[in-house]
């Protein structure tokens, strides 16, 4: 059976698909019974949609797939801590488990900044993933230069 570092590894390689379209590299993929049922990456800036943030796109993607109910059954590996926008789709669908691979110090609720999971008691867990930290780096490293 595929481990969370498997997921969190799909995860990423969505991330990088955010990152060469020029959006904030974030990645996510939703699994039921160790089975990928759906996965996203960030798209604001080529929808145009400021909530088309991986998870967003991952849980609407994994409920037309699975219907909303089974969402509960369901665990979420994100390359980054969700927003509260995210948490709360999060927390509000009932996931069995979160997972993530880099703390969101600005914007992080699970346990960065904001608490939201901690109300629903969703379980979390954050997975060593330096990959994911760096990714993130090298974009805000560039736009800083101005790439």
């Amino acid at each position: 059976m595929k481990g969370k570092t498997f997921f969190l590894n799909l995860a990423l390689e969505e991330a990088k698909k955010a990152f060469h379209k020029g959006e904030v590299p974030v990645g996510a993929v939703i699994t039921l019974n160790g089975k990928v049922i759906s996965k996203s990456h960030n798209r604001v800036e080529e929808l145009k949609d400021p909530t088309a943030h991986a998870e967003i796109l991952a849980i609407r993607e994994a409920s037309k797939k699975i219907g909303i109910k089974e969402l509960r059954n369901c665990e979420i590996y994100i390359t980054l801590e969700p927003c509260p926008m995210c948490a709360g789709a999060i927390a509000l669908n009932g996931f069995k488990k979160i997972y993530f691979g880099a703390w969101n110090i600005k914007h992080g609720a699970v346990v960065s900044k904001f608490f939201l999971l901690e109300e629903y008691k969703i379980p979390w867990e954050k997975l060593d993933c330096n990959r994911c930290e760096r990714l993130l780096k090298d974009f805000f490293e560039e736009r800083r230069k101005g790439k």
